[in-house]
């Protein structure tokens, strides 16, 4: 299967599953982490859309552990920056559908954590396909060292993914059944 067809079949998948009870482990994350950082607190988040993986209970943790939580915000272009955002922060919704900051305060992550349709066990990922993520990831290693952690459902796992030299391949990838 191409890319358009696994993430058609993925996502029909997940919007047809019941998925309040899927959780990631925040313990888990955290180790690994601590474990791969060089101790920067700048986490990139997402805000969930479309039946992705609710991280709002992990960023509520990661924040009173005094990170800095930043989420994306689509620019033109198909790019894309992050920007600060707290938990007691509005939100408003882009020409997506999708929840961004108001701030203007740009952040660069150092810790993204990343949304999927799809992922392989080469920690390689299928978005939804206007390849906001790996333009930022791939600009933004040039610049420094980051750490790239993919969300997702163990379902959205499938055998194989074909990449391009424009797919950027994550560091790690956890699903609830991770722990």
């Amino acid at each position: 299967m191409n890319k358009s067809e696994i993430r058609r079949k993925i996502l029909k998948i997940r919007k047809k599953k019941d998925l309040q009870d899927q959780k990631i482990n925040f313990d888990f994350v955290l180790r690994v982490i601590e474990s791969k950082n060089n101790g920067s607190k700048i986490l990139g988040g997402y805000y969930p859309y479309n039946k992705e993986i609710d991280i709002i209970p992990l960023l509520e943790k990661f924040e009173k552990l005094k990170y800095q939580i930043t989420l994306p915000k689509i620019r033109n272009n198909y790019k894309m920056d992050f920007f600060r955002w707290s938990m007691k922060d509005p939100l408003s919704i882009n020409k997506y559908g999708i929840p961004e900051p108001i701030s203007k305060k740009i952040e660069y992550p150092d810790i993204i954590l990343v949304p999927l349709v799809a992922f392989d066990k080469d920690l390689n990922r299928i978005g939804y396909g206007g390849g906001f993520y790996d333009r930022y990831i791939e600009k933004t290693k040039k610049k420094k060292n980051i750490l790239t952690i993919g969300l997702a459902y163990s379902f959205q796992k499938v055998k194989k993914i074909s990449t391009n030299i424009y797919d950027m391949k994550l560091d790690f990838i956890f699903t609830e059944k991770n722990n």
